[in-house]
């Protein structure tokens, strides 16, 4: 499948600008349904079967809102939320994770039912979840039940973070669905947001994800390629991601939404639970209040405590990806929060703390973009010398020097240090100078890269 990529041609010169100038033209009664037929069209272009269950899935939500707010009794209300909590888990069950249980029972088992090989529908994950929050959200009486199926579509299916996010709740959203203004500072505010995402993706990503190929695919492997390769794959998921945020951040102002933000610099993190609280921040938000807080949280017995860490942290494993490694890297991250309740890792320096997060989190990342978990242990025991290759190799050096660049952008853009100094020009007449000549020159540098590239798809697109 070929879907239409923020970060390709097509998009950039020929569907953005239709909406944009469809969406500015009609009358704001209308500005809804031109969100929601583009979105669908979006979601088309590279699925064009699974556009129908997107609608289903629209359909269901919409009137099981409905039926929650119209019920009289608590069992009628709680029957219609567990209807469709049980059916929209239950579709994302088929899809997602059908195979992997049937592979695990079969691998265990010895057993041979074949597989069902269906294709996973983009960002299902995501739009699940945020349908979702909505029901749950009606059920607890936080937000009033949707009357506009044209509305609640576009928010379902609203394209600018219907395929990567940030999961956005419809309480985060509601009064700007029905009552949402425009301004040409929304809208440059936006348009700044969307080209600095396409920045992150184009010139330091995508660059790096080649790196974490070319690693893949070489026979002259050493310790220092090792690194490299597990260095550069954290940057480049970071950049990938937050790039994928920031322009859907972006999208989202100019057409009158605000979004919450997904990412807060989490590689400057001094302990895992920070780390997680700067990291896809809708994601661990979500799981927070729909999950580990029903469960109890930690308003419980300390085994029962530990028993809501493990289960939340597993299905965050899972909600990445249908195997092993995913459920292995989430019960890793569950393993250092507990170590961090119990430790006093808080005296010590700053900087062994930050080393130490920065650690766990790209070995956590070679463990999470592993194919098997023979691979995951072969490539974390060639970073510490145990995978029988040398400790620099003629190929690793020609690759750091060719890569050095990117290496030092993407380290100098994982910290504050270009917004900070952005932010002392704002406001400043050179400032705004600067930043339109800044901008227009990532547009013509990110095309010339589009035009002369290939498919380029998002990590999180496969989530």
């Amino acid at each position: 499948m070929v879907f239409l990529l923020f970060s390709g041609i097509p998009f950039l010169f020929y569907f953005l600008p239709a909406v944009l100038i469809l969406y500015f033209l009609v009358p704001q009664k209308l500005k809804n349904t031109v969100l929601l037929l583009f979105s669908l069209v979006f979601y088309a272009w590279g699925e064009p079967v699974y556009v129908f269950l997107m609608i289903g899935t629209i359909l269901l939500f919409f009137f099981c809102g409905l039926a929650i707010e119209k019920a009289t009794t608590k069992g009628a209300k709680r029957f219609w939320l567990v209807l469709s909590v049980v059916i929209s888990l239950a579709l994302l069950g088929v899809f997602k994770y059908a195979d992997f249980l049937i592979g695990s029972v079969n691998a265990v088992a010895k057993t041979g039912i074949p597989l069902l090989g269906l294709a996973l529908p983009i960002g299902i994950s995501f739009y699940t979840f945020q349908c979702l929050s909505y029901t749950v959200d009606v059920y607890r009486g936080d937000t009033p039940a949707q009357k506009n199926i044209v509305s609640f579509g576009a928010y379902v299916s609203l394209f600018p973070q219907l395929i990567a996010g940030p999961i956005v709740r419809y309480v985060d959203v509601a009064r700007e669905l029905d009552n949402r203004t425009h301004s040409l500072e929304d809208v440059a505010l936006g348009m700044r947001r969307f080209l600095i995402g396409l920045g992150k993706k184009i010139l330091i990503a995508n660059q790096l994800g080649q790196l974490t190929e070319i690693f893949r695919s070489s026979g002259e492997k050493s310790v220092l390629f090792y690194w490299m390769y597990a260095i550069g794959f954290a940057l480049h998921i970071y950049f990938d991601f937050s790039g994928y945020s920031d322009m859907a951040i972006g999208l989202g102002r100019i057409f009158g939404f605000k979004f919450i933000e997904n990412f807060n610099y989490p590689y400057m993190s001094r302990s895992i639970a920070e780390f997680w609280r700067r990291w896809h921040m809708s994601l661990g938000s979500w799981f927070r209040d729909y999950v580990y807080i029903p469960m109890g949280g930690n308003r419980v017995g300390k085994v029962r405590w530990i028993f809501n860490i493990l289960v939340v942290w597993m299905l965050t494993g899972l909600w990445h990806g249908a195997a092993w490694n995913f459920v292995l890297w989430g019960l890793l991250y569950a393993a250092f929060l507990l170590l961090e309740k119990f430790l006093p890792l808080d005296k010590l320096p700053d900087l062994l703390r930050r080393t130490y997060v920065l650690l766990v989190v790209v070995l956590g990342f070679v463990l999470f973009n592993a194919t098997t978990l023979t691979q995951a242990l072969t490539d974390i025991g060639g970073m510490f010398g145990f995978a029988g290759v040398p400790l620099v190799s003629a190929e690793s050096l020609y690759y750091l020097r060719a890569y050095g660049v990117v290496f030092l952008l993407a380290l100098v853009g994982a910290t504050p240090i270009v917004k900070s100094t952005a932010a002392k020009l704002d406001g400043k007449p050179i400032g705004a100078i600067l930043e339109l000549l800044m901008m227009l020159l990532l547009l013509l540098v990110c095309t010339a890269y589009l035009v002369d590239g290939s498919f380029n798809p998002f990590l999180y697109f496969r989530f």
